[in-house]
């Protein structure tokens, strides 16, 4: 109650030429959330339909994990396709009888083929305790290939069996879990297919009264919000995402934990890792209505820069999914950036607010002048107007002067 008690003093705020008792603005609030509704109902039936495009898009993070863990571990020489099809090779290998082998293997360049026995002999080597790995590989006749499979047991190459994991088949534990896994993932697709509307919406709600031209800047200012919010998402999904993950995969790993993530906390985990850096790109919209509510000045932004500096920090160690420090920083730095641009936009917006204040006041006293020269010429013009009549009258009185009694002497 308090907060929306706060909320719609905000609201008379911006409308003071509105005063709407409390109902009213229950009224406009179940109005506005009625159409946020009906809105996300909409985007979230129309993002099911792609539900398999979906699940493909959110997916690449992790096939990205690999690409990147795979990328480490490997020497240069060794492209991560490569050793990719490799292994491909090597596993379809392995499910042929003798006979069968030597033919299928043939119909591979010597590039794959030599990969594809690389890693046969990586897997041998390492299935074996590490006391008995340096007989198995003085029998390796190829010095060079003996060479590369040491170095591939030091760097800790991934082949495959004895890998930190299995995140290409994610595991769900319920029959259910999957559709209601398809259904929350049309909704956060939804969210931010739908998010110029609802921005629209709450700016409706929390500015009432918009007048013509105020509505017509309102479009521009959807648009930068929208993109500032589909900013932040890219930037979490294709910066910050795979490397958090990367993180997560490694530290498990080198503590001998398997990585067998299951779908469901996956998805979960990233949409609302991407939402949550798509929401705190917001920042400057926040701030400039604040700003053109009055509640917020350029010289009040400046002055309190290092405790909005805090407490950004402080929400992004908050809100922020993962507790590693690397990807708090992260998510502050750019909203700290951020606040600084809004700190420049309001010196921007008050120093053209003064200007145009000070133009209308120009304008203002100009057309006063203009008033009082004009009242002034008609006072002279009507004090003329009086003194020629009065003139005129007194020549009248001259001229016909009293008449002449004179009497015969």
């Amino acid at each position: 109650m308090f907060l929306l008690t706060k909320l719609f003093q905000l609201r008379d705020k911006a409308n003071p030429e509105s005063d709407k008792p409390f109902l009213d603005h229950l009224e406009d609030l179940r109005v506005m959330i009625t159409r946020c509704v009906v809105a996300l109902t909409i985007t979230t039936i129309a993002c099911f339909t792609f539900q398999e495009d979906l699940m493909k898009v959110l997916r690449e993070p992790v096939d990205q994990v690999m690409y990147i863990h795979m990328e480490k571990t490997l020497p240069k020489e060794i492209p991560v396709k490569e050793w990719q099809k490799a292994r491909e090779v090597d596993d379809a290998a392995n499910n042929l009888r003798e006979p069968e082998r030597e033919p299928f293997l043939q119909q591979f360049n010597g590039t794959v083929r030599h990969n594809a026995d690389t890693v046969r002999l990586l897997r041998a080597a390492k299935a074996l305790p590490e006391a008995q790995r340096p007989d198995f590989l003085s029998r390796i006749t190829d010095a060079e290939t003996q060479k590369r499979i040491l170095s591939l047991i030091e760097s800790q190459a991934d082949v495959g069996q004895q890998g930190p994991g299995n995140l290409q088949m994610m595991s769900a534990l319920s029959p259910t879990e999957t559709f209601m896994l398809s259904m929350k993932l049309s909704f956060f697709a939804g969210i931010v297919l739908a998010f110029p509307l609802l921005i629209m919406f709450v700016l409706q709600f929390v500015l009432p009264g918009l007048h013509a031209h105020e509505r017509r800047v309102l479009w521009p200012a959807m648009g930068i919000g929208f993109g500032l919010f589909l900013t932040g998402v890219l930037f979490a999904y294709y910066l910050i995402l795979p490397k958090t993950l990367t993180f997560f995969y490694e530290w498990s790993g080198s503590l001998g934990v398997s990585n067998d993530w299951r779908i469901g906390e996956y998805i979960t985990f990233a949409t609302q890792f991407t939402l949550l850096f798509g929401l705190s790109f917001e920042l400057p919209v926040v701030v400039m209505v604040a700003v053109k509510l009055g509640l917020l000045t350029h010289e009040m932004m400046r002055k309190t820069r290092s405790y909005a500096v805090l407490a950004i920090v402080i929400a992004a160690a908050v809100i922020t999914p993962t507790p590693d420090a690397l990807t708090m920083s992260l998510m502050a730095g750019p909203m700290i950036f951020l606040y600084e641009a809004c700190i420049w936009l309001a010196w921007f917006d008050e120093r053209k607010r003064t200007k145009a204040e000070a133009a209308a006041q120009e304008e203002e006293d100009r057309t006063r002048m203009e008033r009082l020269l004009t009242d002034l010429e008609q006072v002279e013009a009507t004090e003329k107007d009086r003194q020629a009549n009065a003139d005129r009258h007194q020549e009248k009185d001259e001229n016909d002067g009293p008449p002449d009694f004179r009497g015969d002497g």
